[in-house]
């Protein structure tokens, strides 16, 4: 960890804490918009490592988590740094929208450029800024609008480093996932700089189990790390890891009755959801293709014909699964003090 460090050309000395507004684009109202950055320095030396949420201007419950985060007494014993930003995309938050409003999604205009589309400058600022002067990251995210996502870290599960990490995040689903081209994590990992995707809950919704999860996670990490003491012994979670998943599709438009929920223990050729008209004729039933996890579900009970209605990870023992989910919910009570 480097004695001068600077971010947006504030310097934050060892035992230091600071916010800073990193300036990123000006919009035609003469408005400058800035990405809050929280920077947290131990007087010890450690792992550098930023969190993020809200990269989709709609994807709200990582800013609660960072929010609780940098407020944990636990940070009083920081080794290390620690930069947390809340809102990434500040003008997708504040017009609710997962895009820019160059309609470009953040998320697929990485690496970026000095001199590209507003989206490509806020990224190339991101991750030249931040990123570039980390180790590792957590990037923070929920499912689509009418969409939710089961608590499950996303990563390169291939790398023994960044399994290690993902493991000890702690929750009960850990899914192999490629990187995708004009992503954060093919940006990251191209520098070197490990990356977590925590995935959890909807778009437009705070979650109370998905944001006390994230919180949770994010120290198990930091304490993985040796940036934070080992916590009080709990009962671990052993996750599972899915190589491979899916989407089940409506192969019909009509009104959805759902008959399995996120969490749930599937079987192959098992019923889902049923589809009717309006009348309630039924049109079709989803069924399972395979025996798995529902890791995401569609909430409105409305599908057009074609459309991606549950989410499922393929395991070989998914009972076991189901079990960890129910460990993790209790391990997760309203008075637990992480």
């Amino acid at each position: 960890m480097a004695e001068d460090f600077v971010i947006g050309g504030v310097s934050v000395a060892r035992g230091e804490t600071r916010r800073i507004e990193l300036p990123v684009v000006r919009l035609y109202t003469d408005t400058e918009m800035a990405i809050p950055v929280y920077v947290q320095r131990g007087k010890k030396k450690g792992p550098t490592i930023f969190v993020c949420a809200a990269i989709h201007g709609d994807e709200l419950n990582g800013i609660e988590i960072i929010s609780r985060l940098i407020r944990n007494r636990a940070l009083k014993s920081l080794r290390g740094t620690l930069i947390a930003v809340p809102v990434v995309n500040v003008y997708g938050v504040l017009e609710q929208s997962r895009y820019l409003p160059d309609r470009r999604d953040l998320n697929r205009s990485f690496p970026g450029s000095a001199k590209g589309s507003l989206a490509a400058r806020m990224a190339h600022v991101f991750l030249d800024e931040i990123v570039s002067k980390c180790d590792c990251g957590i990037d923070l995210h929920t499912g689509a609008i009418h969409r939710s996502n089961l608590p499950q870290i996303r990563a390169n599960l291939d790398d023994g480093e960044t399994l290690a990490m993902a493991r000890a995040f702690g929750v009960p689903v850990l899914l192999n996932s490629t990187l995708r081209d004009g992503s954060l994590r093919q940006a990251a990992a191209d520098l070197g700089v490990r990356i977590l995707l925590y995935e959890s809950g909807e778009a437009l919704r705070f979650d109370e189990l998905c944001i006390r999860a994230g919180l949770k996670g994010v120290l198990n990490v930091l304490r993985h790390l040796q940036m934070l003491p080992k916590g009080r012994r709990q009962h671990s979670i052993e996750p599972f890891v899915a190589r491979r998943s899916g989407w089940l599709r409506a192969s019909d438009s009509g009104i959805v009755n759902h008959k399995k929920d996120l969490g749930d223990h599937v079987l192959k050729g098992e019923v889902l959801a049923t589809i009717a008209d309006p009348y309630g004729n039924e049109l079709d039933r989803v069924l399972c293709n395979a025996d798995g996890i529902i890791i995401g579900r569609q909430n409105i009970p409305l599908v057009q014909e074609g459309e991606a209605m549950y989410h499922i990870a393929y395991f070989h023992e998914p009972h076991e699964v189901a079990e960890s989910l129910e460990l993790l919910q209790d391990s997760l009570l309203p008075d637990e003090n992480f």
